[in-house]
């Protein structure tokens, strides 16, 4: 078309009525137009259009050219471009209203470079829903990535969810979308509406880029607040940059927060879960929490784990400030934050990322690599170097708007082979022939480096359950890059052992020692997570053999020997005090059974656990480091009886833990120690106070000269039955 003519070609005015003009932008809005400018509008329902001057004053009355809404007008007067407003009115009233059209681009080359070809570490910054001031109007700009549509519109009450009257603006080089929407609010409802590859009209799409959400079962995106979050943990920021994570204490409450408590059988609000959990996490010693997805998700039953919204905190239980006050009220208190993240896969819900252009977009193409059959999810198409900026940007996001203290990345075997959960015939080897997702590797070690680059003592903490070699090594060493690596051969020998009956254990002894022999290899943390509490596996309690003491004792004794042993530790929600019956997300926690002694016996142990770990350096200060560790005893299978020494720095006083793990007291059983002299007896889980018999050492051991175990020291103890004990040494 003839921009210098006044009329729109009849083409171009069918194409707008019906949503299908290639650029809108080049026909609605502000033309030059000969000696002065035409406005063109689309005003549905409008008998009659006018364009006035910021003041209110006429500038142009605009023709209908068709009933169906479009109208334009010529401006002979103006020689320079100006800005208007729009009045319309029917038989019904008036209206006045921006015009969205003759508002300039926001992007520029740069966003496009940096989604295609760079990294744009803050992508969430530019695309998704922004309010802002533009061209001296208050509104909001949205931007998209939808390379192969051949129409993206913006729709929401704010415009009837009509396609028609906000249709974008594209950016061809990157495939980017745009616009700004002229005295839009906060708090409003929207999505896209695309003509996608094809042609076809699709189901309304929510915002990848939505930072905020409605509540499910509706599944809109919501314009987010102006308002800046007030932050008051900067201390809490500069000195996690100055630590050293992997010589500190870690001790993790791992949450569900739809069913940690439910008040009145309902979602707790972020606010409550501030007032609640951070105090109870506090109280019991934990040194972080972990919180399973919080990212917005459409099915309960998910658990999180598969996420629509990935910048956008659930609505469950509030908006993105109550999380933002969650996380700061945590580091108040002394609590750091993680937050499980899930890059590995997505749903295929209408409104989500499934062929979002009509085309896979952020999956791989081919249903070989690009669905994952256990889960019947999509898996991210991590080749395409958009789709890893974006999740890299992702990571990031979170860390920075929201202050948290590292990411637990969720099914990483998934992500790491080809094979993974496929038959012969149903993947596609990478370009070698082999099974290993080269992609896939190249993001996670992209994505801890930028972490580990622009978020020092931030944690990455891998979900990963095979042999794959350096998943805690830095990156510059051919590892991954994480911090620490969940230690799953750990969990499942040691939880195997003490769900054999006693008498049986002897012959299950290398369970428990098994793991010793690569403890070191990586970073572990040794997690008790929610996985292992459901679908028919019972609940920790419930796995445990024998009348109630003895499921209790051996629970003690099971956590004895988890605190004392090398890595750092996890502990699922409900865990610490005997949750009897599986994790039902459904329903709150059996908070009741705490009125049983038992039960609060146990928490109590869980809590003198925590303390102890965190105050003495010889329990954590080298939980990845192989000089921290020296068996004393570790072939006594006939006695179901392990001793070993926990060191710290040269200067830090060695702790022996011994754990007996029959239901006969072992008396006079003779440990060999370091050093003889006294040995305070730290903790007992036979303790009274914990629900135990309250057998033990009087509080004190005293070793003497006499070599034992390779040792020039030894004593001899009283093991009670069941239980684990810890004794540190009292220098002179």
């Amino acid at each position: 078309m003839n921009h210098s003519m006044l009329a729109a070609a009849d083409q171009d005015i069918e194409a707008i009525i019906n949503a299908r003009h290639a650029d809108p932008f080049g026909v609605l809005g502000l033309h030059k137009a000969g000696a002065g400018f035409v406005i063109r509008a689309f005003a549905p329902g409008a008998d009659k259009v006018s364009a006035l001057d910021l003041k209110g004053n006429p500038i142009a009355e605009l023709e209908c050219r068709d009933k169906r809404g479009f109208f334009e007008g010529r401006a002979p007067r103006k020689r320079k471009r100006f800005p208007y407003r729009l009045k319309a009115s029917n038989s019904v009233g008036e209206w006045e209203f921006q015009d969205p059209y003759r508002f300039g681009p926001i992007l520029g080359p740069m966003d496009d470079y940096l989604l295609v070809e760079g990294t744009h570490e803050q992508l969430y910054d530019r695309l998704g829903a922004h309010p802002m001031v533009h061209e001296g109007v208050l509104g909001v700009h949205f931007a998209v990535w939808a390379p192969r549509a051949h129409r993206v519109s913006v729709v929401g009450d704010f415009n009837q969810w009509d396609g028609r009257r906000h249709q974008m603006r594209k950016r061809v080089d990157s495939g980017l979308w745009e616009i700004f929407a002229p005295g839009l609010i906060e708090g409003s409802p929207y999505k896209y509406e695309i003509v996608g590859a094809h042609g076809a009209l699709l189901p309304l799409k929510a915002d990848p880029f939505g930072t905020s959400s409605e509540m499910r079962p509706s599944t809109a995106s919501v314009v987010p607040s102006i308002t800046p979050m007030r932050w008051s943990d900067q201390d809490w920021l500069d000195a996690r940059r100055q630590s050293n994570p992997w010589r500190e204490p870690m001790s993790t409450y791992e949450v569900h927060l739809g069913s940690w408590k439910r008040p009145d059988g309902g979602f707790p609000t972020y606010d409550e879960l501030a007032d609640s959990l951070v105090p109870y996490a506090v109280e019991m010693g934990f040194t972080h929490l972990e919180l399973m997805p919080v990212s917005e998700h459409p099915l309960d039953a998910s658990w999180g784990y598969q996420p629509v919204g990935l910048f956008a905190p659930t609505r469950r239980f509030g908006d993105p400030a109550g999380f933002g006050r969650f996380v700061d009220r945590a580091h108040a208190a002394g609590l750091a934050v993680i937050v499980d993240w899930v890059p590995a896969h997505f749903p295929v819900d209408a409104h989500g990322l499934e062929h979002f252009d009509g085309e896979a977009l952020y999956e791989h193409p081919d249903p070989r690599r690009g669905f994952h059959p256990d889960w019947n999810t999509a898996i991210y198409d991590l080749g395409r170097r958009e789709v890893a900026n974006i999740l890299a940007s992702n990571a990031l996001f979170w860390l920075d708007r929201f202050h948290i203290d590292g990411l637990r990345v969720d099914a990483v075997a998934s992500m790491l082979y080809l094979d993974y959960s496929r038959k012969a015939g149903e993947w596609l080897p990478n370009i070698h022939g082999g099974r290993e997702n080269l992609e896939a590797v190249a993001f996670l070690r992209k994505v801890n480096d930028l972490v580990a680059e622009k978020y020092p003592g931030a944690l990455m903490i891998a979900e990963e359950s095979t042999a794959w070699p350096g998943v805690s090594r830095p990156v510059k060493d051919g590892g991954l890059g994480f911090g620490f690596k969940w230690n799953m051969g750990w969990m499942h020998d040691t939880l195997k052992y003490v769900s054999t009956d006693p008498i049986y254990r002897r012959w299950e002894h290398s369970k428990l020692t098994f793991g010793l022999l690569y403890s070191f290899s990586e970073n572990f943390v040794l997690p008790l997570s929610h996985d292992e509490v459901v679908h028919g596996k019972a609940s920790i309690m419930g796995r445990m053999p024998g009348d109630e003491w003895r499921r209790f004792a051996t629970t003690r004794a099971y956590y004895g020997f988890m605190w004392g042993h090398p890595g750092k530790k996890l502990l699922f929600m409900g865990q610490e005090f005997g949750q009897i019956r599986e994790w039902n997300f459904e329903a709150e926690l059996d908070w009741p059974l705490l009125e049983k002694p038992l039960h609060g016996g146990l928490k109590d142990w869980v809590r003198d656990l925590n303390r102890l770990y965190r105050s003495v350096p010889a329990l954590h200060a080298r939980d990845c480091e192989p000089e921290g560790f020296r068996w004393i005893v570790v072939d006594d299978s006939a006695q179901s009886v392990l001793a070993w020494l926990r060191m710290g720095d040269v200067d830090d006083v060695p702790v022996a833990v011994v754990c007996n793990f029959t239901p006969v007291p072992r008396e006079k059983y003779r440990i060999g120690l370091p050093s003889a002299g006294k040995w305070r007896e730290i903790l007992n889980s036979d303790a009274a106070i914990y629900g135990g018999a309250g057998g033990g050492n009087m509080g004190v051991v005293t070793a003497k000269a006499t070599p034992s175990h390779g040792l020039p020291a030894s004593a001899e103890i009283y093991v009670p039955p069941l239980a684990a004990i810890f004794l540190k040494f009292e220098p002179a």
